[in-house]
């Protein structure tokens, strides 16, 4: 199973991808330039300190053409924090938090962001929804992490959210979170693979995909790791 990370230039979070690394048959790359992006398995757009400087970066680099070619061949495209709301379809800094004004997003996803005054930190748990597709048996498949980030992102027509969550200081009050459409998927979770039954979910759907054994693969609990 090969899984690019498209390695902006202002990455934050790299832990996030750190369990697929244990588990044996599996590459993670860290992909700087397009002439090594290849033809992955799966894409991953990692959290980033700029979300819209490195989206400009993606677009003079060639790296999101790169993207977009892949995303229309079928291979599945997965972003965390940031990298989710560079696939939505535009950006706005009304508050000067980042660059200021408005950006064209990738536009494989239906949502648009807003970036806000205040960050948004705390621990979160929660499950994966209903998905369609690939990633079909991550239903109820539960996972822990937390968010840390600017911005209010909205779905529109043809998203689906993509996880419900809930905060460790308010239990009972639950939220959608990210989104989903035909195989592209956003989450503003970090540390939503660490649990190892995520990651194996990923690993096997990509197994189908690929028309491979991945029985052998096993991942670990990352946290319990850690």
């Amino acid at each position: 199973i090969d899984m690019a990370v498209i390695r902006v230039p202002r990455i934050s979070n790299f832990t996030d991808f750190n369990p697929f690394e244990s588990i044996p048959g599996v590459s993670l790359r860290y992909v700087q330039h397009p002439s090594d992006l290849k033809q992955p398995d799966v894409i991953f757009l990692p959290g980033t300190k700029n979300t819209m400087d490195d989206l400009k970066w993606l677009r003079e680099s060639g790296m999101e053409a790169l993207i977009l070619k892949a995303a229309a061949s079928g291979t599945l495209i997965f972003g965390i924090c940031g990298g989710y709301q560079m696939l939505g379809e535009n950006l706005s800094d009304p508050h000067g938090v980042e660059a200021g004004g408005t950006m064209r997003g990738i536009g494989l996803l239906p949502v648009d962001t807003v970036f806000a005054e205040h960050k948004t930190r705390t621990q979160v748990c929660g499950k994966f929804l209903e998905l369609d597709e690939e990633f079909a048996p991550l239903k109820n498949v539960e996972f822990t992490g937390y968010e840390i980030h600017m911005g209010v992102t909205t779905l529109h027509e043809g998203a689906s959210p993509l996880t419900a969550i809930r905060d460790h200081a308010t239990t009972t009050q639950e939220k959608q979170d990210g989104a989903y459409r035909s195989r592209v998927y956003g989450t503003y979770v970090h540390g939503v693979f660490d649990k190892e039954g995520v990651a194996e979910a990923v690993i096997r759907a990509l197994g189908r995909k690929k028309g491979i054994d991945t029985t052998d693969m096993k991942g670990v609990d990352f946290q319990a790791f850690k």
